[in-house]
């Protein structure tokens, strides 16, 4: 069944104009993604210096500090990621 001249027109214009949509989401998508990897880089930088400062204040307490087992844990799991 062939197409009349209007149908084509109308059909094309469909595709452009969802073409456009979907690259206006694909954008909207890689800002969102950047700003969630900034949070994490922030959020792991956090618990990087609340780390040193706990094994740091269990050192001058003279106690072994109880999270070095689960840091290494979560370097693991950061490195699966």
């Amino acid at each position: 069944m062939a197409l009349s001249k209007e149908q084509e027109a109308l059909y094309r214009k469909t595709m452009e104009e969802t073409k456009k949509q979907s690259e206006g989401i694909e954008a909207e998508m890689q800002k969102e993604i950047q700003k969630t990897r900034e949070k994490l880089a922030k959020l792991q930088e956090s618990k990087k210096s609340f780390m040193q400062i706990y094994e740091g204040t269990a050192k001058l307490l003279g106690i072994e500090a109880e999270l070095e087992e689960y840091a290494k844990k979560e370097q693991l799991e950061s490195a699966e990621l």
